[in-house]
This record gives C-alpha cells, sequence and structure tokens, in this order.
C-alpha cells in the first residue's frame, strides 16, 4: 500500500515552522505561490510566537 503524502499547503506550513524555530528570517521563504507562501508564512509566525512565549527553547 502506497502511503499518501501530506498536501502542499500543509508541508509549506510545518517547513515555514521549522524555520521559524531555528531563527531564519521570513524573507527566507522557498514558495513562490500565494497560497503556499501564506502557509509557510502562518508556520513562521506561528513559531515565532510559540519562541516569545517560551514554549520553545533555543
Amino acid at each position: 500500500m502506497k502511503r499518501q503524502k501530506r498536501d502542499k499547503l500543509s508541508r509549506a506550513h510545518s517547513k515555514g515552522y521549522q524555520a521559524g524555530i531555528t531563527g531564519r528570517s521570513k524573507d527566507n521563504c522557498p514558495f513562490q505561490a500565494s497560497g503556499a507562501r501564506s502557509e509557510w508564512l502562518g508556520g513562521w509566525r506561528e513559531a515565532i510566537g510559540d519562541r516569545h512565549t517560551g514554549l520553545i527553547s533555543r
């Protein structure tokens, strides 16, 4: 049985979150399509918020 891949928007959000956790700039977004870019930035913002509230240790 084949494993289903997560959809592209979900992956974009996850990648953005990982970028935010590691402290990368939002200017480093690798996506050009508006939907994927929006999801990546949403994940990035979520990670930055988590870092500022102390949920994530550096």
